[in-house]
């Protein structure tokens, strides 16, 4: 079973993977020809004139954007967090609903599979997938870093490591939330509003002190980029928090889906 569900979920791993490789080779191939010395300036120039906590929300503040590397911790790093966490979102929320929607859950209930069976199988598929897609990117990234020029190779590591807290909890979560309906669209619409409004939260959490509470309800809070860059540690709190919420949403899907009818 284990096997099957790696070969169902293999084609959009692949295009996932493709699309976030796709993204660093132009930023690779493209960015170190367009900084010299005239751009340079002119980029610290206009990053003058933004306030510090616009700066703040895209690490700016602490990463100049005058080497790939310096790209790579700001606008970079968005996109592998927006990217991996929809990735995760889709995967976890349609993991257990392909096989409603598909009519082949009664076969599944037709074999001597209990459901727990069914979900940590599932689960635990889609995670190795998680690992895979965050381990890949980051070894692509260091090869790309390495031919580019020199960077802080520990910082990197540290760095590409990030992802999987936020997007393991996001995987879970909406793995969990799954459970509740069982229509495929409808999951798909909110594991992205997910995403997307836990990272809007992120971004308004950094605007000003009022709003910084807002981090707490961001699921990109455990993904914690500043602190790796400022002091190239990952926060052991953070990762505590990551570990707990994603077995808390497994238990609580195994609950749940114990007692789902199924169609």
């Amino acid at each position: 079973m284990f096997k099957r569900e790696m070969k169902l979920n293999f084609k959009s791993f692949l295009i996932w993977l493709f699309l976030l490789i796709g993204i660093f080779t132009v930023a690779f191939l493209i960015y170190p020809s367009i900084i010299n010395s005239d751009n340079i300036k002119m980029m610290d120039e206009m990053m003058e004139m933004f306030p510090k906590e616009v700066l703040a929300a895209f690490n700016m503040d602490i990463s100049s954007i005058n080497s790939v590397f310096g790209w790579l911790k700001s606008e970079g790093f968005v996109f592998v967090l927006l990217l991996t966490g929809c990735y995760s979102g889709i995967l976890g929320s349609n993991i257990l609903l392909k096989e409603e929607s598909d009519k082949t859950i009664e076969y599944l209930n037709s074999l001597p599979i209990k459901r727990n069976t069914i979900v940590l199988t599932k689960a635990f598929a889609g995670l190795l997938y998680i690992i895979l897609m965050v381990l890949i990117l980051g070894v692509f990234n260091y090869i790309g870093l390495s031919l580019s020029g020199d960077f802080d190779k520990k910082m990197y590591i540290l760095l590409s490591i990030t992802p999987l807290f936020s997007s393991v909890v996001i995987y879970f979560a909406c793995m969990f939330l799954s459970t509740f309906t069982h229509k495929t669209k409808k999951m798909l619409g909110i594991s992205l509003g997910i995403v997307l409004i836990s990272y809007v939260l992120q971004v308004l959490s950094s605007l000003a002190e009022t709003t910084e509470f807002l981090k707490y309800a961001s699921v990109f809070t455990l993904a914690d980029t500043r602190n790796v860059i400022t002091d190239v540690t990952i926060n052991q709190f953070i990762v505590l928090i990551s570990i707990i919420l994603s077995i808390l949403f497994l238990v609580l899907t195994l609950i749940r889906y114990n007692k789902k009818e199924l169609v």
